[in-house]
């Protein structure tokens, strides 16, 4: 039984860690991710392009905050936010480091 509340305890903490570090990140990628692809777009307003990404990273932040809890497991929940914030960083980096 006390086995069973250590584990309990322990996978709540694993989804508050993804859901705020987690989070974070997928909302930094995000925010990256639209300033850096939208800024073309504008025609070469970085500042429009800049907020545009924070607003979107407020709400993916939002979202993944949300859904950290709603999945069945913590492997889920890490799952659920990393691999969205390692694709867009790619998205972002990838570009850069080929020339």
């Amino acid at each position: 039984m006390a086995a069973l509340t250590w584990r309990y305890r322990w996978a709540v903490a694993s989804r508050a860690l993804a859901a705020l570090g987690g989070g974070y990140l997928l909302a930094s990628a995000l925010a990256a991710a639209v300033g850096a692809h939208l800024q073309p777009l504008l025609s070469d307003s970085r500042s429009e392009a800049a907020v545009a990404g924070v607003m979107l990273g407020f709400v993916a932040y939002a979202i993944a905050f949300m859904t950290a809890f709603a999945t069945r497991n913590a492997w889920r929940a890490w799952a659920g936010v990393l691999g969205p914030a390692l694709a867009l960083g790619a998205t972002v980096l990838v570009p850069r480091w080929l020339g």
